[in-house]
């Protein structure tokens, strides 16, 4: 018989006393007295094997704590590894944005150089285009001033020519020459 059933048995005889014709009579003294002897003769092993228990509990519980700490420790180590890593790595990744930006500033500022020079080559040569053909015009004009000219005296000269050899001598009317010519 166990402790625990032992000592559950002897709650009961005291919750229950025995009745006779409606009476409650006292609880046995010899049964109760003979509950407790089971109960000390059991006892001393029952004892051995709870601190028994206890002991390879402590024990248990002692390696369990032991391991935690060393799991926990090689976690945090772990840890600390990988965030040193990653922060080598995004520090690399920094460095190389900050060179990939500094690139494209370049291209970019070769870009704008490029486009400025691109503008002013193209409003000196919208220049030189329209300074050429001012000239090109002022040319144009001054020949056929010219041209007016050599044309003026050569028709004058015609002029004189025809009515020197005309037979009247009278000159012909101005609206004729300018006709025929």
């Amino acid at each position: 018989m166990d402790i625990l059933r032992q000592l559950e048995d002897l709650k009961n005889m005291i919750d229950s006393p025995k009745e006779f014709m409606g009476l409650v009579w006292g609880m046995d003294r010899d049964e109760i007295g003979m509950q407790i002897s089971k109960i000390r003769a059991s006892l001393p092993q029952e004892l051995k094997n709870a601190a028994s228990t206890m002991r390879e509990s402590d024990r248990i519980l002692e390696e369990a704590r032991t391991d935690a700490t060393g799991i926990l420790e090689n976690a945090r180590k772990e840890a600390e590894r990988i965030h040193a890593e990653a922060k080598l790595e995004a520090e690399r990744t920094l460095e190389q944005a900050r060179l990939e930006q500094g690139r494209m500033l370049a291209d970019s500022e070769i870009l704008k150089l490029s486009k400025s020079q691109s503008e002013e080559i193209r409003s000196a040569a919208d220049r030189d285009a329209l300074n050429m053909r001012r000239g090109a015009e002022k040319y144009a004009y001054d020949v056929l001033t010219q041209l007016e000219g050599v044309i003026g005296k050569a028709m004058t000269t015609i002029e004189r020519g025809k009515s020197e050899m005309a037979p009247d001598k009278t000159p012909l009317p101005a609206n004729r020459e300018k006709a025929r010519v």
